[in-house]
C-alpha cells in the first residue's frame, strides 16, 4: 500500500469538503438576506416573483454543482434500492427547490432558498466530519513521520548517503549515535543501545551487539551500528504496523453491520412517512404546510449520525490503540471482546521470555563461585545449545580459559579439560553414567526440579565430586505475574495450552496463578484444545500466542490476540496484535475494547434519540426544513464529540 497517496487522498477530501463549505456559503450568505430581511425587519429588496427567480438562481449552484456528488450518491441509492444517508438529503433538497418552481406557476410557498441552505449545513457537517476522520487519522500519519528519510549505505567501498526508498536488501547501513535506524536489519559490526520506546514501549534503550536485530525508526544512543538491511518498504515492521492500523479504521464490527441493515430499511420507511405526512397535510391543512412538514421529515431523518457512530469510534479507538502498542487488526474483536470468558495463554514466548536464562547456583564449600563459573562458562563456550548459552551469558567472562579433549555427550552434557583437570557438566543420567554421587545434592536438585527448571551439575571426573549446580529455566515475563492478577481480579478464566511437560507447565502455571494447564500439547493441536474449551464451556474464548504453531489456535478462537515479538504468522493470525510483546497488553486491549464499544453504544443511542423526538416534530409540522437540518448536523457533532471523548479514558 502506498501509504504517502493514501495520506494525499485523506487530505484531498477535507480539502474537497472545505472548498464545498466555501461556496455554499458565500452563494448561501444573499440567499439568506433574501429571504430573512423581509420576515425580521420588513424590508421588500425586490417584488415577490423576481425574489423567487433570484432563489432559484442563488440555490441552483449550491444544490446541482456544490452538492452534485451528495445528489449523485443519494440517486443512486433509488437506482440499486440500497438507500443511503445522501438518499435523504438528495431528495429533500430537490423537491424544496422544486417548489420554488412551482410557486411561480401555482403560488405555493417558496422552499428554494432553504434547499440551498439545507445542502449548505449538510456540507458543513459533512466536512467537520472528515476532519474528524483526519484527527482519528493522525496516529498512522505520525507513525509515518517516523520513519528515517535518508540512510547512509557502503556502496563500492565508500559511505554514500541516499534516500531511504534507495535502500536494498543486503545494503550495510552505517547508524551514528542519535540516528535513526533506516529500516529493518541485523546488526553486523559494532555495539550500542536502540531506543525501541515507539515499537515496544520500553523506556530502557535495547543494548544491540552483532547478531542481534534492529527496527526501522528505532533510534541508534551510543555506539556506531553496521546494519545489513533484511526489510525494505512495505516489509518492514513500521509499514506492518500502519497496514494494521489501517485495516482496523476501515473494519466494521457486527453492530455497524447491524445499522448499515436498519439504515437501509430506515430511508425507505422515511420516505413513506414523508408522503404519508404530505397527504396528511392536505388533507388537514394547506398545501404549504403539506411541503414544509415533509420536506422537515426527509431531513431531519438523514441517518448521518447512525452511519457515522460506529466508524468514528472505532478509527478514535484503534488510533488511541495504536499509541500504546495495541493494534487492532479486525474491528469485530472490539465487540467480541465483551463476550470473552476464558483466555488461553501459551507458554514459552508469551508468559514467559522464551529463552532460557540461569536463575540459580548453588557451589560446594570447595570451589568459590568466579572459579566455578570460569570453568562452567569455558565448557558451555563450545556448545551451541540454547542452556549453554545461557550459561556463558551469565557468567560474562572476558577470558576463558582453554579447553582440551572437549566432546558433546549428546541428550546428558559436556566434557573437556582443563588446565590438565577433566571435567563433565550435564544432567543427572551423565553423572549416574560416571558413577558419581549426588547424596550432598539430592534434595536441591529436586526442588529446583519441581520448579520446572533444567539442572546441570558440573564435576570433576577424576575426584569424583561434585563442584556444584546451575539451574536454568525460561523465565517468567516481568509483568506477566500482575497481568493474571488483573484478569483474575476482572473474573476472567485463565488458561495455559503448552507442548512443554507437566511438571514445567505447573510450576510456572503456579508461579502466574493461571487456574488450568493443559501440557504435552503437541504443535498441531492447539487449535483442537481451544476448541474443546469452547464447546465445554460454552463460552468465548480468547487465546494469547506468538509462535507458529500459535497461528491454528489463534485463529480458532473467538479472538485471537498475538504478540508483536513472535512470528510473522502468528501476528497475521491475530485479530489484536501488542507490540510490546508484554501480557499487560492483553488488559489494556481488554480496557480499550470495552471502552469502544461502550463509545459506539453510545454514539447509536444519539443516532436514534434524535431521530425518535425529531421526527414526530417534523410530521406535526412544527420544524421548519432548516431547523431540521441544523437539528440532523448537530446529531452528527453530537457523535463525533462523544467519540472524541475517548481520548480521556485511562488504558
Amino acid at each position: 500500500m502506498d501509504h504517502k497517496n493514501e495520506e494525499s487522498l485523506e487530505e484531498k477530501e477535507i480539502n474537497s469538503w472545505k472548498r464545498k463549505l466555501f461556496w455554499s456559503w458565500i452563494i448561501s450568505i444573499p440567499l439568506i438576506l433574501l429571504m430573512y430581511l423581509p420576515m425580521i425587519f420588513g424590508v421588500m429588496l425586490f417584488e415577490e416573483k423576481i425574489t423567487i427567480i433570484l432563489t432559484l438562481i442563488f440555490a441552483f449552484p449550491v444544490i446541482f454543482i456544490v452538492g452534485f456528488s451528495t445528489l449523485k450518491s443519494g440517486f443512486r441509492g433509488f437506482l440499486s434500492f440500497y438507500f443511503n444517508m445522501d438518499s435523504l438529503i438528495a431528495l429533500g433538497t430537490v423537491v424544496a427547490y422544486l417548489t420554488g418552481i412551482a410557486s411561480l406557476i401555482f403560488g405555493f410557498e417558496n422552499y428554494s432558498g432553504v434547499s440551498a441552505m439545507i445542502m449548505a449545513i449538510f456540507i458543513t457537517g459533512k466536512y467537520i466530519e472528515s476532519k474528524a476522520r483526519g484527527r482519528a487519522g493522525q496516529e498512522i500519519k505520525k507513525l509515518l513521520e517516523l520513519g528515517a528519510k535518508n540512510a547512509t549505505v557502503i556502496r563500492n567501498g565508500k559511505e554514500v548517503e541516499i534516500p531511504i526508498s534507495e535502500v536494498k536488501i543486503g545494503d550495510i547501513m552505517i547508524i551514528k549515535p542519535g540516528e535513526k535506524i533506516p529500516t529493518d536489519g541485523i546488526v553486523t559490526k559494532g555495539q550500542s543501545s536502540v531506543d525501541e520506546s515507539m515499537i515496544t514501549g520500553e523506556s530502557l534503550p535495547i543494548d544491540k551487539v552483532k547478531g542481534n536485530n534492529v527496527i526501522g525508526a528505532t533510534i541508534n544512543q551510543e555506539g556506531i551500528l553496521y546494519v545489513k538491511a533484511t526489510k525494505i518498504g512495505s516489509d518492514t515492521f513500521l509499514a506492518h504496523i500502519i497496514d494494521l492500523v489501517e485495516d482496523a479504521q476501515g473494519s466494521k464490527v457486527p453492530i455497524q453491520k447491524f445499522a448499515d441493515k436498519i439504515t437501509n430499511i430506515f430511508v425507505p420507511s422515511v420516505l413513506i412517512l414523508s408522503i404519508l405526512t404530505f397527504i396528511g397535510w392536505m388533507i388537514f391543512g394547506d398545501v404549504n404546510n403539506a411541503f414544509g412538514a415533509s420536506i422537515a421529515v426527509l431531513v431531519i431523518s438523514c441517518p448521518c449520525a447512525l452511519g457515522l457512530a460506529t466508524p468514528i469510534a472505532l478509527t478514535v479507538g484503534s488510533g488511541m490503540g495504536a499509541k500504546r502498542g495495541i493494534l487492532i487488526r479486525k474491528g469485530e474483536a472490539i465487540q467480541t471482546m465483551k463476550e470473552i470468558k476464558i483466555i488461553a495463554f501459551d507458554k514459552t514466548g508469551t508468559i514467559t521470555k522464551g529463552k532460557p536464562e540461569v536463575t540459580n547456583i548453588e557451589l560446594s564449600k570447595s570451589i568459590k563461585k568466579e572459579k566455578f563459573l570460569k570453568i562452567a562458562g569455558s565448557l558451555e563456550k563450545l556448545s551451541s545449545h540454547p542452556l549453554s548459552k545461557a550459561i556463558v551469558d551469565f557468567s560474562k567472562l572476558k577470558k576463558y580459559s582453554l579447553v582440551k579433549n572437549f566432546k558433546t555427550l549428546l541428550g546428558r552434557g559436556l566434557e573437556g579439560t582443563i588446565q590438565g583437570k577433566k571435567y563433565i557438566i550435564g544432567n543427572k543420567r551423565l553423572m549416574k553414567e560416571n558413577k558419581i554421587s549426588l547424596k550432598n545434592f539430592v534434595k536441591k536438585i529436586d526442588h529446583l526440579e519441581s520448579q520446572g527448571k533444567t539442572v546441570m551439575i558440573l564435576t570433576s571426573k577424576k575426584d569424583k565430586k561434585v563442584l556444584g549446580l546451575i539451574a536454568v529455566a525460561d523465565s517468567v515475563k516481568e509483568d506477566s505475574i500482575a497481568a493474571l492478577k488483573y484478569l483474575h481480579r476482572k473474573g476472567y478464566f485463565t488458561v495455559m495450552i503448552t507442548g512443554d511437560n507437566e511438571k514445567t507447565a505447573q510450576a510456572i502455571a503456579k508461579e502466574v496463578g493461571i487456574k488450568k494447564v493443559i501440557a504435552n500439547v503437541l504443535p498441531g493441536d492447539k487449535s483442537e484444545a481451544v476448541m474443546r474449551l469452547q464447546s465445554k464451556s460454552n463460552s468465548y474464548v480468547a487465546f494469547v500466542g506468538d509462535g507458529i504453531n500459535d497461528a491454528p489456535a489463534l485463529k480458532q478462537s473467538n479472538v485471537g490476540i498475538a504478540m508483536g515479538t513472535g512470528t510473522d504468522i502468528a501476528i497475521e493470525a491475530g485479530d489484536i496484535v501488542l507490540t510490546k510483546g508484554s501480557l499487560i497488553g492483553v488488559c489494556q486491549a481488554i480496557e480499550l475494547s470495552k471502552a469502544t464499544f461502550g463509545k459506539i453504544k453510545q454514539n447509536l443511542f444519539w443516532a436514534f434519540a434524535y431521530n425518535v423526538v425529531a421526527i414526530p416534530l417534523a410530521v406535526g409540522g412544527v420544524l421548519h426544513p432548516v431547523i431540521a437540518e441544523v437539528a440532523m448536523a448537530l446529531s452528527s457533532i453530537t457523535v463525533i464529540a462523544n467519540a472524541n471523548l475517548l481520548r480521556r479514558k485511562r488504558i
